[in-house]
């Protein structure tokens, strides 16, 4: 069962990453993060129940990150993420 888990949460992650790279998921949106944020989450709590430390280091660093850009991300109103965007493309 604990497998099961482990592939749910590994297909999350390459999910949004494959999505990324087919451009069809902006790697700044809240799907691609909240892909990311579950799927690592998963991943890091089985790493701490198997003991295994790089992996818990790794997962636990990845879902880390993608929060904390979820959160910036959520924090933005339109109006800023339009600039950040058009900032971006010039």
């Amino acid at each position: 069962m604990l497998q099961l888990v482990q592939i749910l949460g590994s297909l999350l992650i390459l999910a949004a990453f494959i999505a990324a790279q087919q451009n069809r998921l902006d790697t700044q949106s809240r799907l691609y993060l909240s892909l990311n944020l579950v799927g690592a989450t998963i991943l890091a709590i089985l790493a701490a129940h198997e003991r295994q430390l790089g992996f818990l280091l790794l997962e636990f660093s990845w879902a880390l990150v993608a929060a904390r850009s979820l959160t910036r991300t959520t924090g933005l109103s339109r109006k800023q993420r339009q600039e950040r965007s058009a900032v971006g493309s010039t």
